[in-house]
């Protein structure tokens, strides 16, 4: 059975593996309303397209992949991007706009109290918009390394809060984090 487009014409099946997109056979353009477009040569035209992070913590740059909503509400992906920086400067500023929307990034300057409660970790800290709060589970899988001695924390919501270096916290907050998170 072939996959219908947004217009509502026939496309044929998708293919296995992934599909690999350069500047060569990708166009990637603004649509009504900000939307984003990406026009494949010899393919088609995918509207609504949105940009997602393979490797939001090791490759922000590279490996993110192109997805879209066909006619049944199922999300697809188009393809992956491997290196964003080979793409001419505005189709890549609308990939980088669309990412910035999607992920919500914080970086951590102070860590002023850190509680454990019910398989959560409350957190205050400071971050570049000034002090907040936020609760992430007490798991080993949402904080993850980021640089060299670095963390990435995912809260509960999914957003990420980064320590760029922990050497670079004052001492008191650098033990106030690692003795919650100190792997």
């Amino acid at each position: 059975m072939s996959a219908e487009l947004q217009t509502g014409e026939k496309a044929e099946p998708p293919r296995p593996g992934v599909r690999r997109l350069t500047p060569d056979t990708t166009t990637i353009f603004e649509g009504t309303l900000s939307v984003l477009h990406c026009a494949i040569k010899n393919d088609q035209l995918y509207r609504g397209v949105y940009a997602i992070r393979m490797f939001p913590v090791r490759h922000p740059t590279h490996y993110i992949s192109l997805h879209y909503t066909d006619l049944n509400d199922k999300n697809r992906e188009i393809g992956v991007i491997e290196d964003l920086a080979v793409f001419p400067a505005e189709q890549r500023a609308l990939v980088e706009r669309d990412l910035t929307a999607h992920y919500c990034e914080k970086l951590i300057r102070r860590v002023y109290a850190v509680r454990y409660e019910f398989g959560l970790l409350f957190f205050e800290v400071e971050t570049q918009g000034g002090r907040e709060a936020f609760v992430m589970p007490w798991r080993g899988d949402r904080a993850e390394e980021y640089g060299d001695n670095g963390r990435v924390l995912l809260d509960a919501l999914d957003n990420r809060y980064i320590i760029p270096d922990l050497a670079k916290l004052p001492s008191a907050d650098r033990a106030r984090f690692t003795s919650f998170i100190y792997w």
